[in-house]
């Protein structure tokens, strides 16, 4: 490698504190995520006939979103487009939540989605996120 290159990717990688700072928010928010799961399985006993399918997609839901988080904590720049499918999702409902907060639980939706949407925003700038894209961000010899 030549002293222009390390340089160059001296100056655009992640530090330590870095790396290690986003990843611990993509492992707390992929944590927290169990929580709404939980609730959502004790509620779906009562839950109306014609409501049930919705409730049940909705609690597993919370399952493929902490295992997204987690393989984010995991391997922050291995997961091309993850990264922008849960901000575009999590902001959307953010969004979506602030324009509606008569509804029940629209107030709560807001909180939690707009918490996880900073610390997903805040875990992409701190690892470098859009390194994902980079031509050899999947290869073989770059294991984060």
């Amino acid at each position: 490698m030549t002293a222009q290159t390390e340089v160059a990717t001296a100056a655009t990688t992640p530090t330590r504190w870095q790396d290690r700072t986003g990843r611990i928010l993509m492992a707390i928010t992929a944590a927290a995520t169990l929580v709404p799961f939980v609730e959502g399985v004790t509620r779906l006993g009562d839950v109306s006939e014609d409501l049930i399918l919705t409730e049940y997609w909705r609690t597993c839901a919370y399952i493929v979103f902490a295992g997204m988080w987690a393989l984010l904590a995991v391997a922050p720049r291995k997961q091309r487009g993850m990264w922008e499918l849960l901000m575009f999702h999590k902001i959307a409902v953010t969004i979506q939540a602030a324009f509606i907060l008569d509804v029940p639980h629209a107030v709560r939706t807001l909180i939690a989605d707009g918490f996880v949407s900073l610390t997903t925003i805040a875990a992409y700038v701190l690892c470098r996120g859009w390194y994902t894209w980079r031509r050899d961000a999947l290869g073989p010899n770059d294991n984060r």
